[in-house]
């Protein structure tokens, strides 16, 4: 069984909302961490149907529970009521509630009372190299890091299953968008922005639909925890910058399967990005797990000149994720032009040379070292 890094702690003075994509493993970790107390699974067809005809039959029960005591409430989001009969138990028995869920878009369209901040937000990412024994990088690449997809051979299947289950489960039972082919195709022409800044009109031009529509659309994949947008870095001294943010799904092997990237090889621009990709899933897991408060984002000049990868917080890390053997000083002209406005900043490279070195005041690290020294807290410190 894997350990999960996310830290459920907070759970011994606050409820929590557990959010995360489907399949991430958020009911594994709940019945793993919390074998003995009341647990609700609304994707039971029998419970969804009692509370969903008599929400306060939650109240009714939980009475008899002591002070303090925990309950578990699964797939939350399908019966936005339970969370009335939640807060009176919250607030009047002192019951603690970690509530789960694939996203809270359904319970926010529904005004469902979100509980005016008495629940902390969790969110549950695909697994991270620091919970996989044997951890290999270019198994993760190909096959994203979803529990189900990593730990197979041959995750095809599964992806596409993944995929239609999501325009099932999240898009049609919500009616999300009218028109469900050129959402599907948006889906596709997204991947291909993956890792790059986000042009509106160029992808309504290909979805053959409005640019207001593409950006509901993003907004929809963003909210579902499908995709994400890492922003800019914006603060300028000398060069000026791009402002459109970059986006990312969630998980590299969602990307794969919609780009129809298979087995992908060291040296090939599509492993290249994939590469990215996966550096990139691991630092927004590592900054959300490690609850910092330092941001992810990019630097990339107006004129296209200069970019940088990945910087955290204010400009305290600057890193460039580059799939090369041997890392060249055209590799730094990047960090180096944002080094000459940032002077503080410390500059790394992520690669897949063999050993660590320091190259022109740039620390080299192959990515197996760096993700293992990023979870350790020596890349970036936790707060």
């Amino acid at each position: 069984m894997l350990n999960r890094l996310l830290s459920l702690s907070d759970i011994e003075s606050d409820s929590l909302f557990l959010w995360g994509p489907r399949q991430t493993g958020k009911s594994t970790l709940l019945k793993q961490l919390f074998p003995n107390v009341p647990y609700y699974d609304l994707l039971k067809s029998d419970v969804y149907t009692k509370y969903k005809l008599k929400p306060y039959l939650l109240r009714d029960e939980c009475m008899l529970l002591d002070e303090g005591s925990v309950v578990v409430i699964d797939e939350v989001q399908k019966i936005p009521a339970l969370l009335d009969e939640v807060h009176w138990l919250m607030t009047n028995k002192d019951i603690r509630f970690i509530l789960c869920g694939s996203s809270a878009r359904k319970l926010r369209r529904t005004s469902a009372n979100m509980l005016g901040g008495r629940a902390i937000r969790k969110v549950l990412h695909p697994l991270v190299s620091a919970e996989i024994p044997d951890f290999e990088l270019n198994k993760a690449i190909n096959h994203g890091m979803l529990p189900r997809h990593y730990l197979i051979e041959n995750p095809q299947k599964r992806l596409q299953a993944y995929i239609g289950d999501y325009l099932q489960q999240e898009i049609i039972a919500e009616a999300l968008v009218r028109n469900l082919d050129s959402f599907t195709r948006f889906l596709e022409v997204a991947a291909l922005s993956d890792t790059e800044m986000v042009n509106y009109t160029k992808i309504a031009s290909d979805c053959g639909v409005s640019s207001k529509t593409i950006k509901e659309y993003f907004t929809i994949l963003e909210e579902t925890l499908v995709g994400m947008f890492i922003p800019a870095y914006t603060k300028v001294i000398k060069r000026k910058v791009q402002l459109a943010p970059k986006f990312y799904y969630f998980d590299v092997g969602i990307t794969n399967y919609l780009l129809h990237r298979e087995k992908l090889q060291h040296g090939t621009a599509e492993y290249g990005h994939a590469f990215e990709h996966l550096i990139i899933q691991e630092l927004a897991a590592y900054l959300d797990y490690s609850e910092s408060n330092k941001k992810l984002s990019f630097w990339h000049t107006l004129n296209n000149a200069y970019e940088v990868d990945a910087v955290i917080g204010d400009a305290e890390l600057a890193i460039e994720i580059k799939s090369s053997e041997r890392i060249a000083s055209s590799h730094l002209k990047g960090l180096k032009a944002f080094k000459e406005e940032h002077p503080q900043c410390k500059l790394v490279v992520v690669s897949l040379e063999e050993t660590p070195r320091l190259f022109n005041d740039v620390e080299v690290w192959p990515a197996k070292e760096f993700l293992s020294r990023l979870w350790a807290g020596k890349i970036i410190s936790p707060k």
